[in-house]
């Protein structure tokens, strides 16, 4: 026998709370007082069922037990003692799984810093035998922090959620997450249903207060040191009983959830993982659509975000000037991200992870599909995906046997404007969320007193319906109607048009039979009334119909490579193209070449000379009066890097690499291209005597990070000597890290490459012993710091010296010599003219500025004529930036050389071109313009060396990346562009939208010297 809601006087209606509390369930806890074993036995019969994301069910029954799913189908057999609950007409969704949360896990407080206040924090703080680095804690487990929050679980439920991943974000090895549920009921023990059920990563190092790592490309060397660490204490436990590490190991075969701050950071960790043979999964911030074709050939499962940005406040137009055009493209296109990635067939899951205002996510989620998301794709984003990622699809995501009893029941289809989350049941127990609106709207009689029959029309949203009072054909006044509980009250003014005309006031109520309001009223003359407004049925479908406002088709602006400012709709092919009679610097013997061709075919310097033809399918550029020459080089840049360009946290840190953190979407690429740069060495900074690897890039705007990067290019990495290295102007609390003084930097040098011999002597040592010798022994250490420096002593990868003081550069020279490496370039080296000799000698290349001075002390004996002065004593000598602006006038830069010094403006030239090919070893295929090298070329407007020439074209392996027509089409474009955008804007703020304020941006370039991950943005 089953009990049926009839009986209980509950007909029509929802199971009350007190039927939903008991479940037979075994625990090991002991109860005070009574046991109540009741089974938890339910059946909701007539119901729209989806037992899946896919599969729907009509007019099925749903049977749980003791917080299970017993039965599903439309011809279940219903037990005896189940409570019954008809939902003829509602439907029921498995509950959603959040894979992105940190509920129930206290928030991590960073600990005071130890030691001198306001210095430097070298050594973890944590006790206990675990890792060196703060921001590496794999031991942390979400569960055993576990503790149900009421309030968090509520706000949760309300969005659907039965079940999430929860882990404590911080760190960039954060620990284990737990899979738990949303009820509240119930002991911790019950609520766990999955203990590590994923690992959590991340490149950001949240509240350890140890210095290190104080850059991105810090905290991904830190990654991957780590996992080479586990590695390395898994093979020899006996060496270290390190708690951190051991726990890293035990998690490499879990599910891998990684954060990263954006879509270039997502390709960063996937690219980390694939190192190490580890598929994350990579919890984005919403832009992934903007680079989906790589994020797609990562072949990365995503967590999505639904926090879409408000639109900004750009009534003012200094403001609006203020928001990058990024920032206003990505406001309008944030809601089709999930859409998009869906449609490139990538795996996602959605979260409401990044919401500040839980309220806004079950819009949110509509709103992503209205703009494309289908209705099927976000059941299973918030269901079947979430479950499968970690390893839970026998447990929650769906509705079948055996699995926990999450479920909604909403009252129409989940995702229609108009639906109503009604109940959320969590392991069986019911969790009311609302209750169903009365519907009021239609088309009514309206009779108020004496006056004749009119109609009244009430449309919009159920429980907040709008008034149209219809008096004739063509004229309808609006009114306002509000209803609280039965009382209702009704104001309209039936001539609004007429000066001094009064408002009707009517008040009542709704009756028994849902079709009619009545009571008393006021006309505005004080005229006591009764009125009455009564319903025609068969009009409420029509009325329905005509109000509902069909939702206006979605536009959306461009997808552009990159998204910024000059971006374009796609990167620019190679191009077949002849530049005709035009004078060509070439860099090479030959000099200067009078009215010559030149062939760029396939990405190459095809042919050089008169009178040739273009290759069918080619174009022609009219090169008379201009010169084409090599594009410029930069051999010392800090543009294009990502958050911070000095770890100099620690005296040495090699194992850095810039990379790692290549910004794609700089403008000042962009910039550089118009200034005829066409490659750039991407340097560390020069805090620590050994800073971190180059990056050797060609500016290939609009590809990314990975292809802006040289293939083949040797390897480089920045040297430092002088004030910077020993912190002479970082005030007082910088006083701990070795170095402090010049003396000292020299040690660290010593020291470095000792360490380095050592490291190299003992894998060789290692790599002589047999398989069977190995299997018994224990293998060294791979230490990422020390194997940049053996590349060093075997000349595979090569220093730039930052330097000022021949002293210094005497020193560096000596050392190198003692511990039998070589120094590649000197660079800044404005006492070069000092030592000019010496470094001939040592085969080292100057890499200068061309009158830069006494901006520190020891620059102070810098002269204009200190290149010159290399370049004749026989040095390979460049003029370099270091500067983003500097960069785009390195022809000017050239110049002054001859003014100084009296070189030939071929000369001169070579200083920018072929000169820093020859130091970053790339001269076989850059910096001159030779039959069978890139085609990296630009032409000028006139002299290359005059102060009045720019760039009209720069081609970049055959591809016009800059030319000045474009640039102002561009300029066009991206202006209309902002103001469709801001009039868009406007109009959100006038219906209603909240908006944000235009968010200052910070306004500085790196330079060797910046501390810190300020960078100037596009405006």
């Amino acid at each position: 026998m089953h009990i049926d809601l009839r009986r209980l006087g509950l007909a029509g209606g929802l199971l009350v709370g007190s039927l939903s509390v008991a479940y037979a369930q075994s625990s090991t806890f002991p109860r005070n007082g009574v046991y109540d074993d009741r089974p938890g036995l339910f059946a909701f019969t007539h119901a729209t069922i989806y037992t899946d994301y896919k599969t729907r069910l009509n007019d099925a029954t749903l049977i749980i037990r003791d917080g299970k799913v017993e039965a599903v189908g439309p011809n279940v057999k219903i037990p005896a003692g189940a409570v019954v609950q008809d939902l003829k007409g509602k439907f029921i969704y498995p509950g959603f799984v959040d894979l992105y949360a940190s509920y129930g896990v206290p928030e991590v407080k960073a600990p005071e810093r130890q030691g001198r206040r306001g210095g430097p924090q070298f050594e973890s703080q944590k006790t206990g035998a675990y890792d060196w680095n703060q921001a590496v804690h794999p031991e942390v487990n979400a569960a055993e922090l576990f503790k149900a929050n009421a309030e968090q679980a509520d706000a949760l439920r309300k969005l659907g959620f039965g079940a999430v991943l929860t882990h404590q974000p911080d760190g960039i090895v954060r620990g284990t997450a737990a899979l738990v549920s949303l009820n509240t009921n119930r002991k911790e023990t019950e609520l766990i249903l999955q203990d590590h059920a994923a690992a959590a990563y991340s490149f950001d190092k949240g509240t350890s207060t140890q210095d290190y790592p104080s850059s991105l490309m810090g905290s991904i060397a830190l990654l991957r040191q780590s996992y080479l660490d586990a590695d390395w204490n898994q093979r020899n436990p006996a060496r270290e009983q390190n708690l951190s590490l051991r726990a890293l190991n035990q998690q490499r075969s879990l599910p891998a959830i990684f954060e990263v701050r954006d879509k270039q950071s997502l390709l960063r960790a996937d690219k980390v993982g694939d190192e190490f043979g580890v598929q994350y999964i990579i919890k984005g911030r919403g832009d992934e659509y903007q680079r989906l074709p790589d994020i797609q050939a990562t072949k990365a499962p995503l967590i999505l975000s639904l926090n879409f940005p408000d639109p900004y406040l750009v009534d003012d137009v200094y403001d609006a000037i203020r928001v990058p055009l990024q920032d206003l493209k990505h406001w309008e296109m944030a809601p089709a991200n999930a859409g998009l990635v869906a449609k490139a067939g990538v795996p996602f899951a959605l979260s409401a992870a990044d919401l500040k205002d839980k309220k806004k996510f079950l819009p949110n989620l509509r709103k992503a599909i209205q703009y494309g998301l289908t209705e099927e794709q976000a059941l299973q984003a918030l269901t079947a995906t979430p479950a499968m990622l970690v390893k839970a699809q026998d447990r929650v995501g769906a509705l079948k046997p055996g699995m926990q009893a999450n479920f909604l029941v909403c009252s129409t289809r989940l995702f229609a404007p108009e639906s109503v989350m009604l109940d959320n049941w969590v392991q069986g127990e019911r969790y009311q969320l609302s209750e169903i609106p009365n519907d009021y709207r239609g088309v009514y009689t309206l009779k108020v007193g004496n006056q004749p029959e009119i109609k009244m029309l009430l449309a919009g949203k159920p429980e907040a319906p709008e008034v149209k009072i219809v008096k004739a054909a063509a004229d309808t006044v609006k009114g306002n109607l509000s209803v609280n509980g039965e009382l209702a009250t009704l104001v309209y003014n039936p001539t609004p048009k007429t000066k001094g005309s009064g408002a009707i006031r009517l008040s009542g109520y709704y009756t028994a039979d849902g079709r009619t309001f009545q009571g008393d009223g006021q006309l505005p003359d004080a005229t006591s009334i009764k009125w009455s407004a009564q319903r025609q049925e068969q009009a409420t479908r029509a009325a329905r119909r005509d109000s509902a406002k069909a939702p206006e088709p979605v536009q959306l602006g461009q997808l552009q490579y990159p998204f910024v400012a000059y971006g374009r709709p796609a990167v620019p092919e190679q191009q077949t193209v002849l530049i005709k009679n035009a004078t060509v610097w070439t860099s090479e013997a030959q000099g200067k070449l009078e009215n010559t061709d030149v062939l760029l075919q396939n990405g190459k310097i095809a042919k050089i000379g008169r009178n040739l033809s273009v290759p069918s399918g080619g174009r022609t550029v009219d090169g008379t009066s201009k010169h084409l020459t090599p594009g410029i080089i930069d051999e010392h840049s800090h543009i294009a890097i990502s958050e911070g360009v000095n770890e100099g946290t620690q005296s040495v840190t090699s194992e850095v690499r810039i990379g790692d953190v290549v910004d794609a979407e700089d403008v000042d690429v962009y910039r550089d291209l118009a200034g005829g740069v066409v490659a750039a060495q991407l340097l560390h900074g020069s805090a620590n005597p050994i800073g971190g690897q180059s990056a050797l890039i060609k500016l290939r705007w609009g590809q990314t990070a990975e292809q802006m990067q040289i293939k083949g290019a040797p390897g480089f990495i920045k040297f430092a000597l002088g004030e910077n290295v020993k912190q002479s102007n970082w005030g007082e609390a910088n006083i701990l890290r070795f170095p402090q003084t010049r003396m000292g930097t020299e040690q660290v040098f010593v020291d470095a490459f000792t360490r380095a011999k050592e490291y190299e002597q003992e894998w060789k040592a290692w790599n002589k012993l047999g398989k069977a010798k190995q299997k018994k022994g224990e293998a060294p250490r791979r230490d990422l710091e020390l194997e940049a420096l053996v590349e060093i002593l075997n000349e595979k990868r090569f220093i730039t010296c930052h330097s000022y003081v021949q002293s210094e550069i005497n020193m560096l020279m000596n050392v190198a010599d003692r511990m039998n490496f070589k120094v590649n370039t000197f660079t800044h080296i404005l006492e070069g003219y000092k030592v000019a000799d010496k470094m001939k000698q040592h085969g080292i290349n100057a890499s200068t500025f061309s009158d830069w001075w006494a901006y520190k002390n020891e620059v102070r004996d810098a002269i204009p004529y200190n290149a010159g002065i290399m370049h004749n004593a026989g040095l390979n000598v460049a003029i370099n930036s270091d500067d983003a602006e500097m960069s785009r006038r390195l022809n000017q830069e050239a110049a002054k050389i001859v003014k100084y010094s009296g070189l030939s403006e071929e000369e001169a030239f070579k200083l920018v071109t072929i000169n820093p090919a020859k130091m970053l070893h790339l001269d076989k295929n850059m910096g001159s313009i030779k039959e069978g090298k890139d085609a990296d070329v630009v032409l000028w407007s006139d002299n290359p060396l005059s102060i009045y020439a720019h760039p009209e074209r720069t081609f970049v392996d055959g591809r016009l990346l800059f030319d000045v027509e474009s640039d102002q089409q561009m300029r066009l474009e991206m202006q209309k562009e902002r103001l469709r955008i801001v009039q868009k804007m406007l109009e959100a703020k006038k219906g209603g939208a909240p908006t944000q304020m235009p968010s200052a941006r910070p306004n500085q370039h790196f330079h060797c010297d910046t501390v810190g991950e300020e960078k100037e943005l596009d405006q």
